[in-house]
């Protein structure tokens, strides 16, 4: 995307308008980002002195991001989403603590060129004129401008009951990923701290299975022995990968760090490298993981029982005393349970780390997300690992136990842990 850059310097001058990007990035919304104050800082150069030049998606990944010169914009949205996420900060600032600044920072949608605005001045009440009578035609007419005046008021109100109620909604419709208290906040960021931590967002990325075929005549998983590559559709995705993205979402809001989304199709092994990553979905459909290094105490596998014959389980390769060797659903419909694997590993890099959060279902595998994103059990978890509520977390795998009412996890517990010291 590239979009001509407009003239600023119609606006505030040159010096206040730096002098509010830095107030920007001191800001609490922006401060603890790197990445955003960095885009920002970036943007603004641009928009101050080049006046009129396009800023190209390509430029900005390779100056900010450090993406390589083979960046490819179809292939990583990195840009993209970190200009969306700036947008919203900046539009949340000015509606709350910035609200009287003088100098307004605008990025327009499908834009990255960063726009400095002053604030109007307030105009001053007008005395009406007492002196001149009206005609008697106008007296007859309706006040067209107090008509248009109060118009304008219903639009506005109207628009703020409706942000109110999406806010409220909002709030009301999704369980609160975390408390408020301290101690909250200490244990989800020592589970959390290898990836917000860092100035770069890690990659979510979720499973996408490959299958043939049409949703109105049938679809079926591709088969090599049969299927052509060119037959794949591969942008389809289960419930709990969707609701799993949502609870990460908001969890990093209050992290105020970002994430990069992806489906497994696209991942390659240089982003593996380069990034640390969280896994959402089992390698049955999160084909990524079958070729990266993954967890080697729990392991997904198909059944070759002749009962459970095709169906994906948990394979316990050392159990200990009064543990299965074999973690399975049951087999009935609907759902009433399931077995999920969450993992911590080391990356394909060493400075880099994934995190496995996969059930044999997609309802299993939304229970290990929202699992990881609950200060309680984050904090049972980091009690079982390093003995410690806080953390910080040290890798393990553990399996989770999963109970399911309606088609929703409502109860999930840990069924076994192994601890890589």
């Amino acid at each position: 995307m590239s979009v001509t850059g407009v003239s600023t310097l119609t606006g505030p001058k040159r010096s206040e308008s730096l002098q509010q990007i830095e107030k920007l990035a001191a800001s609490n919304l922006l401060h603890g980002s790197e990445s955003l104050c960095k885009l920002l800082r970036y943007l603004a150069t641009q928009a101050l002195d080049h006046p009129g030049v396009s800023v190209k998606e390509y430029q900005i990944a390779v100056d900010v991001f450090g993406r390589s010169d083979s960046f490819d914009p179809r292939q990583d949205s990195t840009v993209r989403v970190q200009a969306g996420r700036l947008r919203a900060k900046l539009a949340e600032y000015y509606a709350a603590a910035g609200v009287d600044d003088q100098v307004i920072v605008e990025l327009p949608r499908g834009s990255y060129a960063l726009l400095f605005h002053s604030r109007p001045p307030s105009s001053p009440a007008q005395e009406p004129d007492t002196e001149r009578p009206l005609p008697e035609k106008a007296k007859e007419q309706p006040p067209y401008g107090w008509i248009a005046a109060v118009g304008a008021l219903v639009v506005l109100l109207a628009l703020a009951l409706t942000s109110l109620g999406l806010m409220l909604i909002r709030t009301t419709s999704s369980r609160p990923v975390a408390a408020t208290r301290a101690e909250d906040i200490a244990a989800l960021r020592g589970f959390w701290k290898y990836f917000i931590d860092t100035p770069e967002d890690p990659w979510v990325v979720f499973s996408n299975a490959e299958f043939v075929g049409r949703p109105e005549t049938g679809m079926r998983y591709f088969d090599t022995a049969r299927d052509s590559k060119n037959d794949i559709l591969d942008h389809y995705t289960g419930v709990g990968e969707v609701l799993g993205i949502h609870e990460l979402d908001h969890l990093f809001t209050i992290f105020n760090h970002g994430l990069r989304v992806k489906r497994g199709h696209l991942l390659s092994l240089d982003d593996a490298k380069q990034n640390d990553v969280i896994f959402i979905g089992s390698p049955s459909e999160n084909l990524p993981l079958r070729e990266i290094p993954s967890t080697r105490e729990f392991v997904f596998k198909r059944s070759d029982t002749p009962v459970r014959s095709g169906d994906l389980v948990i394979s316990n390769v050392h159990p200990k005393d009064s543990e299965p060797f074999v973690y399975y659903s049951a087999q009935r419909i609907p759902l009433v349970d399931d077995y999920s694997i969450v993992a911590l590993v080391p990356g394909l890099s060493p400075t880099h780390w994934a995190l496995i959060l996969a059930g044999t279902t997609t309802i299993g595998t939304q229970a290990a997300v929202e699992f990881v994103c609950r200060a309680h059990s984050v904090e049972e978890l980091l009690n079982q690992i390093t003995g410690k509520p806080a953390g910080p977390v040290i890798p393990f795998e553990a399996v989770l136990r999963v109970k399911v009412t309606g088609g929703v996890p409502v109860h999930t517990e840990i069924a076994a842990l192994r601890v890589n010291r």
